[in-house]
């Protein structure tokens, strides 16, 4: 498996999580190995503790190998793919050049069975920034046959069209949604609310894509006593300038501060101190910060680009329009007002949501597994030594799917009003034709230096 960052790194967001969540509940069933960076994303410093170079054996059982600054280059990819019989290489993401790209290309022409975790880098709002490098790159691939025999992941049904856009008619995908963290408790906290104040809480990069602004600038047209606490790292400099221009133009009351970057392990009891997690993204493949919110009972007042709809419906938020930014400053407003008895309905309705997903994932664990070692799909591969290289550096429509694109359960017992001229549109295609949906890929990381 290769990925840039991994655990213990956690800055880059959704991918690590998304492949955190898969070793965690495959590493009973699947002899997994993963091929990494020794520095977590935006950092300098290598992990602490860690030997750089050489296969690390994980308290779980799986195997990372760490790769150093070094150490990442064309004659360790090509004695890693040598050194064992792989069942399969999967590969998370599209664009890097040493962990997406190189395995493709020593792999081209043989029998290894390839898997590529699309994380919603082919998604249309994804597409419009640097779209010419974007399609330059996917032609060029295509046309040197890397993608030849090589199976697609998507999450989401959404997910199968782009791929089918974008790579071919006639590619491979297998629609297999990521594994959520699992959900290990009982009750939901109790959160106290009184009429008047508000606590936000965004966890999520500081970038365009997570429409940090968006969400800052909803901030000016609210009244009442309201914090809202922003944690996660900062990409773009002068993007966070724009941020800091807005907030400093809020009217008294309201305050936005960053408290810098929150451990995966320190967000679900994060969450329990606040009364809403605002988070209108320009999409999302997964979410998976919006549902650990949900597992800790914390409401979602998200934009409707991600896989969670119908939440109001359902008492476990609002997923609302970001062509109408009047939707999200009047739903704040409504939440200012919110008294406990008001927030503990919607706060029971987001636990009980989480829960659903939860069951329901559980049985994906079984695909999984068997997917990984399906031999239906490829030959079993001759070993790298012996292969020609290159020179040179279905959709399943069952419940678990129709969960993933509408999260369905009952009708809530204590419906709360529903604002006839802000309620959330019929499920469409996120981020459809036009629409912006930059991060559909689950927290998608901007490239970096090492990618193309």
């Amino acid at each position: 498996m290769f990925i840039d960052w991994y655990l213990p790194g956690y800055k880059a967001g959704g991918p690590v999580r998304s492949m955190a969540n898969l070793v965690d509940h495959l590493r009973d069933k699947v002899d997994l190995h993963i091929v990494t960076t020794d520095t977590d994303y935006t950092e300098r410093a290598p992990y602490a503790g860690i030997t750089p170079d050489r296969w690390t054996v994980m308290p779980g059982g799986e195997k990372v190998w760490y790769a150093s600054h070094t150490g990442v280059n064309t004659a360790v990819w090509r004695a890693l793919l040598a050194e064992g019989t792989w069942e399969t290489v999967y590969i998370n993401g599209m664009y890097s050049r040493w962990f997406s790209v190189m395995p493709l290309w020593l792999l081209k022409g043989s029998s290894q069975r390839r898997v590529v975790a699309v994380r919603g880098m082919l998604a249309a709002g994804m597409m419009k920034h640097g779209v010419l490098k974007k399609r330059v790159f996917l032609a060029a691939i295509r046309m040197l046959g890397c993608y030849n025999d090589v199976v697609f992941q998507a999450t989401n049904a959404e997910e199968v069209e782009d791929v089918k856009r974008w790579i071919g008619a006639e590619a491979e995908v297998k629609l297999v949604p990521n594994l959520g963290r699992r959900v290990r408790t009982a009750e939901p906290p109790t959160r106290e609310k009184r009429p008047g104040e508000l606590r936000l809480v965004s966890v999520a990069r500081i970038a365009v894509e997570k429409n940090t602004l968006f969400a800052i600038e909803c901030l000016k047209h609210v009244k009442g006593a309201v914090t809202f606490d922003l944690y996660g790292p900062i990409y773009d400099e002068a993007y966070w300038a724009k941020c800091r221009e807005a907030i400093a133009q809020l009217p008294p009351g309201i305050t936005v501060t960053h408290k810098g970057t929150a451990a995966p392990e320190e967000v679900p009891g994060l969450f329990a101190h606040y009364h809403a997690l605002f988070m209108p993204s320009q999409g999302e493949n997964f979410g998976h910060t919006m549902v650990e919110a949900l597992a800790a009972g914390l409401p979602l007042l998200i934009s409707d680009r991600t896989p969670w709809k119908e939440l109001e419906r359902q008492n476990a938020g609002w997923d609302l329009p970001l062509e109408e930014p009047s939707c999200f400053w009047e739903q704040l407003n409504d939440l200012v007002a919110y008294d406990g008895s008001d927030l503990e309905v919607v706060s029971r309705g987001a636990f009980a949501l989480a829960s659903d997903i939860w069951t329901i994932r559980r049985r994906w664990n079984a695909r999984w597994s068997s997917w990984c070692h399906d031999r239906t799909q490829a030959r079993r591969p001759e070993p790298l030594h012996q292969r020609r290289l290159p020179q040179g550096g279905g959709r399943g429509e069952d419940d678990a799917v129709v969960l993933h694109q509408r999260a369905l359960l009952p009708e809530p017992p204590v419906p709360l009003p529903v604002r006839e001229a802000c309620a959330a549109p019929p499920v469409r295609r996120a981020g459809g034709e036009g629409g912006g949906d930059p991060s559909r890929g689950e927290h998608q990381v901007p490239l970096e230096a090492h990618h193309w």
